[in-house]
């Protein structure tokens, strides 16, 4: 796997054990996949929900970026989320 510039952030949705989706930001999804699956610095939500599986990655060029991109997709319903997994083309508000 290639290596990530420094400094990207990215928009990540994980895939509770009850198929319930949860959405955060990091700057590496496979560690903070990671860590809501050991427990440190888990998600409260995630924490009575493990494991988790990562489903969904989209790299943003800065933090402020990647918080308001997340903002827009936990605003999407189930199933819009579910199309954005999947590739599928929805309409979310982007941050951009």
């Amino acid at each position: 796997m290639p290596a990530k510039p420094v400094g990207d952030w990215f928009v990540y949705i994980v895939r509770c054990k009850d198929d319930t989706l949860y959405t955060g930001i990091s700057t590496d999804p496979q560690a903070r996949e990671k860590e809501h699956n050991e427990g440190r610095a888990a998600a409260r939500y995630t924490r009575s929900r493990r494991p988790v599986r990562l489903v969904y990655t989209e790299t943003v060029s800065c933090r402020s970026t990647a918080l308001k991109r997340e903002h827009a997709i936990k605003q999407l319903d189930r199933r819009d989320k579910l199309a954005l997994i999947k590739g599928l083309k929805t309409n979310p508000r982007r941050a951009d």
